[in-house]
């Protein structure tokens, strides 16, 4: 666990020093775990930003219905350590996603551009649990539903990888369909990857996932069941634990 922990530390100085990011302060404690299990070795950093003008904040959640969605950033979604095999296959396997510090430069310049031209209705990353998770956290913060078509895909499981897997450097952004040319422009002068595949619509989840066989595969979720689902875990968590005591 030791070793895992200072891992994790060294890639962060990697990161910070690449990203000019300094980490002033911090508190580490190696005595959390319980007889039953060990906790995962894994330091996380808080931060405080300063908004030169607040009314151009950007949050996560989907804002107005047409507004067109776009999967920005490199990097190519992987199930090796993935919430996707945790959860669903119960197993912690895989090498994780390697991070490009250029790719995360780039990225994350392009959207604090965007944001102070006043592109982006909303913007999140994209990691655990992938581009699905991602979609669904903008559709419970905005209230909002969307529909989301990916480009054919070779096999079933290409498929899962492409919707659960994760990636680094990713983000699910929406605009205003009146200035969705002046966006991809942006994208391309700064060199940022991006597929159009979606526009916020409704109240429900939806994506759609054709194959090179035809079958087209759907995801179909009412935004109300995806937030009853989130509002509800930490609940139904601690009423099952109670059941099993």
């Amino acid at each position: 666990g030791f070793w895992q922990f200072r891992r994790a530390v060294e890639g962060l100085a990697d990161a910070c020093e690449a990203l000019g990011t300094p980490v002033i302060s911090g508190n580490v404690s190696f005595y959390n775990e319980t007889p039953e299990r060990a906790i995962y070795p894994t330091p996380t950093v808080g931060m405080v930003g300063l908004l030169p003008d607040a009314d151009k904040r950007v949050t996560l959640g989907f804002k107005n219905q047409g507004d067109y969605i776009y999967l920005i950033g490199g990097g190519e979604p992987t199930l090796g350590g993935s919430e996707y095999l945790a959860v669903i296959h119960g197993q912690e396997v895989g090498r994780p996603p390697a991070l490009d510090m250029e790719a995360e430069k780039k990225l994350q310049a392009f959207l604090r551009e965007a944001i102070s031209q006043g592109l982006l209705q909303s913007a999140h990353d994209v990691s655990d649990g992938g581009l699905a998770v991602a979609l669904a956290e903008c559709c419970i913060a905005g209230g909002r539903g969307v529909w989301f078509s990916y480009p054919t895909i070779r096999d079933q499981v290409a498929k899962v990888q492409e919707i659960f897997g994760e990636s680094n450097s990713q983000a699910v952004i929406s605009v205003p369909q009146k200035r969705r040319d002046e966006l991809k422009q942006l994208l391309e002068e700064m060199g940022v990857p991006f597929v159009g595949g979606g526009h916020v619509d409704g109240d429900t989840l939806r994506i759609n996932t054709p194959s090179l066989s035809g079958i087209q595969d759907k995801i179909d979720v009412a935004v109300a069941d995806l937030r009853a689902a989130y509002e509800g875990a930490i609940p139904a968590a601690m009423a099952s634990g109670a059941e099993t005591a």
